[in-house]
């Protein structure tokens, strides 16, 4: 039997929703990896802060994802500065055999701006993940597989107070709390 395979999926998860939860389970639901490996930024490179504490982002993980085939990293949160995915890649590839990483459509607006992109594109399969409606062009990536999601929703909408029905019960009333919403929006 050979080396488990694994799909990298980093991300703010500020806060994490159920869109996130949908991509995990179409993932490992794909058969194309053995396991999934969520890494909860500490910041993302292109934002200039967080709203929830990169710790209360992890916790908030750990809490929805209790299948074994999800690892939950705190690789790129306890460096305490914000971190580029061929870093963490290259870092945790040391101990998973990673051939998948994640993203969200929205990524591709600025994908040509990350660290090394030309290297990353050429190491990596990219798993796609595509609201409802959102328009895609995949065509800068060597590897596309598309993820087709059936929630549109986005942390932004959450932390505006919107769409909180897209939360896990789990974590509904901390994100609430944390956030400081009005569960009633």
């Amino acid at each position: 039997m050979g080396k488990k395979v694994y799909a990298l999926f980093g991300g703010s998860f500020d806060p994490p929703h159920l869109a996130h939860q949908e991509i995990v389970k179409k993932v490992l639901a794909s058969k194309l990896v053995d396991g999934v490996i969520l890494v909860p930024t500490f910041l993302n490179p292109f934002k200039k802060s967080f709203a929830l504490s990169p710790k209360k982002r992890y916790l908030l993980l750990k809490k929805i994802f209790r299948n074994k085939a999800v690892y939950i990293s705190q690789i790129e949160s306890k460096k305490k500065h914000p971190s580029y995915t061929i870093d963490t890649l290259r870092r945790l590839r040391k101990q998973f055999n990673i051939k998948y990483l994640i993203i969200g459509a929205d990524n591709l607006k600025t994908i040509q701006k990350w660290k090394n992109f030309k290297r990353l594109n050429s190491t990596i399969t990219w798993i796609v993940a595509k609201r409802p409606k959102e328009k895609l062009n995949c065509k800068i990536l060597q590897r596309c597989i598309v993820l087709n999601l059936h929630i549109d929703v986005s942390s932004s909408e959450i932390r505006a107070g919107k769409k909180l029905q897209f939360l896990d019960k789990k974590i509904k009333q901390k994100v609430i709390d944390g956030y400081k919403l009005k569960s009633a929006r």
